[in-house]
């Protein structure tokens, strides 16, 4: 689930995989081409491989149009399968 909870900030929550994250691309591409964004991960229960592919969408999204996406509450979990796919830098994006 995807929540804008403050100009120039959002949170992902519950379950982000493949079944989710169709519903979730198009919206958190949007809001990451607007203007600066802070996404929190934080309430991320699970994630797999699509999580990261919507992280970078998002992140391209965000570098076209000269914005900066920081995120945070990165779990452990993201965080491996980020380094297995040699991602990390993805996480650390605008750090």
């Amino acid at each position: 689930m995807l929540n804008a909870t403050a100009p120039g900030a959002a949170s992902l929550s519950g379950r982000i995989d493949m079944a989710s994250c169709a519903g979730l691309a198009q919206p958190l591409t949007q809001l990451a081409a607007q203007g600066p964004l802070r996404l929190d991960l934080s309430g991320v229960e699970t994630a797999d491989s699509a999580a990261l592919a919507l992280l970078l969408s998002a992140h391209r999204a965000a570098a076209a149009a000269g914005h900066p996406l920081t995120l945070s509450g990165i779990p452990a979990g993201l965080a491996t399968l980020a380094g297995l796919y040699n991602l990390e830098p993805l996480l650390r994006a605008g750090d």
